[in-house]
């Protein structure tokens, strides 16, 4: 009811994910071993309210229900890593939709986030030193009609990337969630969104071009070329240097 206090607490004999939630007919309390267990306490009662709210409604506008069951609960997660695969190499989403991702990560108390950025079909973060990584390999010409099946593609331009300024919003935006964010740069190969930027680090030479296929693809980076070393050095070296991971 609206009488209800709520009070977060620490609780240093609590392990440092693991939560107590406290429901009682005048009060909610939620104590946690660190910040952290006091947010997923904090999850465990919107789950609460959310479950009673649609077991309630009859449509999408209905309020919030004016009571919940009184309740005590105690909880440590199984895993420390409670991970999700986002890929984006092959589809651009948006920052708004990686937020809503976020969002319901937080929901259901998973902590990591990998996130996939680097792809033969879609080079999506921005690396300064190299612009022509985003300005080029950011953009395919179109995407495969079938799935594995050299049938062409649709002809619809696919495109986008994620400035460094939007990737740090998004770290930020996620570990005020609990959320740690691990990015994946495909290295040597899945490459061909980079080589047709830079094709010199090709085995080849090229021509190449951002795939319109899905698929194993043949060309790789040229380990042999120290100009590729240097290159990789220089990309991980710009990721490092936005993620805490």
């Amino acid at each position: 009811s609206s009488n209800h206090t709520l009070s977060l607490e620490l609780d240093s004999k609590l392990e440092p994910e693991e939560y107590q939630l406290l429901v009682d007919p005048t009060n909610f309390r939620i104590m946690g071993g660190t910040e952290k267990g006091v947010f997923y306490g904090l999850q465990t009662l919107r789950q609460i309210l959310f479950q009673q709210h649609i077991s309630m409604a009859s449509n999408v506008t209905a309020t919030l229900p004016q009571s919940i069951p009184a309740v005590q609960i105690r909880d440590s997660p199984r895993f420390s890593w409670r991970g999700f695969m986002l890929d984006e190499g092959r589809f651009f989403l948006g920052k708004a939709t990686v937020k809503k991702v976020l969002d319901w990560m937080a929901f259901y108390k998973f902590n990591r986030l990998h996130w996939h950025l680097t792809e033969d079909q879609g080079w999506r973060i921005e690396i300064k030193k190299y612009p022509n990584l985003t300005a080029i390999g950011a953009t395919r010409k179109g995407t495969p009609k079938f799935r594995n099946k050299d049938e062409g593609h649709d002809g619809i331009i696919h495109s986008g990337f994620y400035t460094q300024t939007e990737i740090q919003e998004l770290i930020a935006y996620a570990a005020d969630r609990c959320i740690e964010i691990i990015p994946e740069i495909e290295l040597p190969g899945h490459a061909m969104a980079a080589l047709a930027a830079y094709p010199e680090l090709g085995c080849s030479g090229g021509p190449y071009e951002v795939s319109t296929k899905w698929g194993v693809h043949k060309d790789v980076f040229c380990l042999g070329n120290d100009k590729t070393l240097t290159f990789m050095k220089d990309i991980i070296s710009e990721v490092c240097a936005l993620f805490p991971s």
